[in-house]
């Protein structure tokens, strides 16, 4: 019987072996994983990168009605959208920096409410922030459109 028993256990070596190729099985898992919520996060970032399908007299319609709600609640003020600095040509480093032209690096959403401001909003006395919060463990929507009408 004691040959019986010697064959019980594999040797180390292939207990080892199991276990590395385990590890393997599960960090290739893993990466796989990683690739394809990359690629869903790039497919998410085109869509919301584009343009509304909104008319612009809904765009505009919308927008009134957010302003007139918080106006009506006694507000100076209020936020629009919030969209994550993805959706910026430069990661919203020219919206953080105050740069010159910094709205041609907003796409999509953001863009389409920053030309209601300029064209409709503006000439009206309204005022836009985009403000970029960068803040350890920050939402991925880190950028708030704000516009204000109190001075």
């Amino acid at each position: 019987m004691p040959g019986k028993t010697g064959n019980l256990l594999p040797d180390a070596r292939d207990v080892r072996r199991q276990a590395a190729a385990r590890d393997a099985k599960k960090a290739d898992d893993y990466v796989r994983l990683l690739a394809e919520a990359e690629l869903e996060k790039r497919a998410l970032t085109e869509r919301l990168g584009a343009a509304s399908d909104l008319s612009e007299d809904d765009k505009k319609k919308l927008t009134v009605a957010i302003i007139r709600r918080a106006a009506q609640s006694g507000l100076g003020e209020v936020q629009l959208y919030r969209f994550s600095d993805s959706l910026c040509t430069d990661g919203g480093l020219a919206i953080s920096g105050s740069a010159a032209g910094w709205e041609d690096t907003l796409r999509g959403v953001p863009r389409d409410i920053y030309d209601i401001w300029a064209n409709y909003l503006r000439p009206r006395g309204y005022k836009i922030r985009y403000i970029v919060n960068r803040l350890p463990g920050s939402l991925p929507e880190n950028v708030s459109i704000v516009v204000s009408w109190d001075d």
